[in-house]
């Protein structure tokens, strides 16, 4: 069975994963209202959907698919925000608005058109593609590619950036996987931002996400 963690303790924490994410390695989902923890299995009548929650709601969305028995997950990283005078770390969306949820087309349907209780949720669409009716298609995440951002992701670190091309000085073409520290297993494209060396991962169509620094020693290429 595989499991994937979303974040801070309540809402599924994991310890990061010191191997290349497989079924047996991904943590489990908790919702912090019920306790109610759901594994990640892969079925091939699953697709990871990209969901966009209005205002600031992901969380909420979150509690209840899982609490419905459904997996999903969401991207976290400790922030220093100032609350009543006083510096505090605070866990926030990596990518706000936006959870990943891994379940059916009708499941999916349903929560977006038939869920009361979710109805603050929509599809994040696909802009790059057109369906049998010339409309663009909700957008769904290989399995590969999310596995990859939950690597790099569920430590929830500080210096995790949701980052724009811009932003991003690539040293060459090939992929590095990180062998070694916090963010081993990851694989993406080596990077300068905000002048340090980074590995810069893709999430299709949704953006860039880059790691924290990594020492050149901790990169192999693939």
């Amino acid at each position: 069975m595989s499991t994937l963690s979303n974040v801070e303790t309540g809402r599924g924490q994991a310890n990061p994963p010191s191997v290349r994410v497989t079924p047996d390695t991904i943590p489990e989902a908790v919702s912090a209202l019920t306790g109610v923890s759901v594994e990640y299995v892969p079925a091939p009548d699953k697709k990871w959907y990209v969901f966009r929650a209005s205002y600031g709601r992901e969380d909420k969305a979150f509690d209840y698919i899982v609490a419905d028995g459904t997996y999903a997950y969401i991207a976290k990283r400790y922030t220093r925000k100032f609350v009543n005078g006083k510096q505090k770390k605070v866990l926030e969306a990596l990518i706000p608005n936006l959870l990943f949820v891994y379940t059916t087309d009708a499941k999916a349907s349903e929560y977006i058109k038939n869920t009361p209780p979710t109805s603050f949720l929509s599809y994040y669409y696909n802009h790059f593609r057109l369906d049998e009716n010339q409309k663009n298609p909700p957008l769904t995440i290989s399995n590969e590619e999310m596995e990859n951002f939950i690597i790099a992701t569920c430590n929830q670190s500080e210096h995790l950036k949701f980052v724009t091309e811009s932003q991003c000085h690539f040293k060459g073409g090939e992929t590095v996987e990180v062998v070694d520290g916090m963010f081993k297993g990851v694989e993406g494209r080596v990077a300068r931002v905000s002048g340090q060396q980074r590995v810069v991962l893709s999430l299709s169509n949704v953006g860039l996400i880059s790691t924290a620094y990594i020492p050149t020693a901790f990169l192999r290429v693939k």
